[in-house]
Parts: C-alpha cells; structure tokens; sequence
C-alpha cells in the first residue's frame, strides 16, 4: 500500500516536530518534505509534490491563506493531482476561516487538535473530503445555511417548539454535507450504537467517533442524536 506523503509548513519548530511524530506513528504516512517559512515551502511544494500539506495560517513571510491560493493557482490544470491543502491555525474567526476555504483549503483544524483527530484530518483529506474541526464548523454551517437555497433557510420564532412543523425545512438535506466517514457514523447512530460500538465496528478512536458525532450535529443543526437520527431518516440520508 503506498503511503500518504505530507509535507509540513510550520515556523514554530516545537509544533513542526510534534506533528511530525504524531504523523510518524502511522505506517502508512510519511513526511516527505518541512518548511518553516511561506517561500520556502511553495517552492518545496512544487518540487516534492506531496499527497497533503499542513499549512500554518500565521507564516512570518506570507499567511497560510495566500499560500494556498498560489499553490491551489498553480495546480489550475490539474486539481485531482494537485496537493490538498490542511490549513492548522489558532484563528477560529469567520474572516480567517471563509477565506482559507475561499482560496482552495480542502481541510481545516484548530492547532489544538489532538494527534487522533489530526491523523483522521490527513486521512479524510487524502481520501478527498474536507475535515472541518468542530470548534468552526458552526461557522461553515451557518455560511452554507446563508447560501440562496429558499428550502434550506427557516427563521424560527424564538419559542417554537423543536419538533412543529416548521422543522420540516430543514429535512430537505445535501447529502454531500457529509463526508463518506460521516455518514457511515450517522447509520450506525439512527442503528442505536454507542460510540464504542461505532469505534469497534469502524476501527477508529472512541474521541475520533465523538468528534465525527459533533460534526454530524453541527451539519444537521441537530441538538442531540436523536434529532440527528430523525433529520436523516426524513431526508433519506441514511436508510
């Protein structure tokens, strides 16, 4: 099996190296190519043309955002084989967050992540989805939700009752919202498995489950699992 080749583009030395390890753990990853500045690491990029690139937003010579849009520019011609982008940041403001998916970012994570999720962020990005860190994805939820689909938008008086009729619009659900790995964990929801259940049966971290979890609530703007299991049952998500 051919291994996912990462390069990292990260001045604080500390954090490169931690992700570095992290990444190492696992067989089937491998670092390829490390860049502590903007220039540098474009050019690195071009030349190793790594599978993914964690980028940090706060460069010292040119933020994570720009280098995307060059990169993202450069690979025009190709983008199925172009490098994914995975931008890792402190910033969870909307502005920082809009415009790092506006210049081509595939994925999105807080440097707070813990190592399973980040490990889970480089595989779902490889595998061509965008792995959205549940401290933001309210905000690409509330973008989405402002986009001009009618069927999709609901005012709701601040006292109407969560299951009135007027819920039914938000029924009306895109299925590409999801990741594949997120739909697999929402069937095993509306199935009635625990998150250990849905671990054993996916082969992944009870706190990678929980995350997945927290995202399928933002995505459906469901409180709990139970209005997540109905809303994808009502909208033929799942079956």
């Amino acid at each position: 099996m051919s291994k996912i080749r990462i390069a990292l583009i990260e001045d604080h030395d500390l954090t490169r190296v931690g992700i570095r390890t992290a990444l190492l753990q696992r067989e089937e990853m491998e670092v390829v190519g490390e860049a502590a500045n903007a220039v540098e690491g474009l050019n690195m990029l071009k030349t190793v043309q790594p599978d993914i690139a964690i980028v940090d937003i706060g460069l010292p010579d040119k933020d994570g955002i720009e280098l995307t849009r060059e990169l993202k520019s450069s690979n025009s011609n190709n983008p199925d084989l172009g490098t994914k982008v995975l931008i890792l940041t402190l910033r969870d403001n909307k502005e920082a967050v809009l415009a790092a998916f506006a210049a081509g970012a595939d994925s999105y994570c807080m440097k707070d992540i813990g190592f399973d999720n980040l490990l889970e962020a480089v595989k779902v990005t490889y595998n061509g989805n965008a792995w959205i860190d549940p401290a933001i994805a309210r905000i690409v939820l509330q973008q989405a939700q402002q986009s001009p689909k009618p069927e999709l938008t609901k005012v709701e008086p601040e006292n109407t009752p969560k299951n009135s009729a007027i819920e039914e619009d938000l029924d009306i659900i895109d299925p590409y919202t999801l990741t594949e790995r997120e739909l697999e964990v929402l069937q095993l929801i509306v199935e009635g498995c625990s998150n250990a259940v849905i671990a054993e049966r996916l082969y992944i971290t009870v706190g990678t489950v929980k995350t997945h979890v927290r995202n399928i609530l933002n995505k459906l703007s469901a409180d709990d699992r139970t209005q997540a299991a109905v809303r994808a049952l009502r909208s033929g998500l799942v079956g």
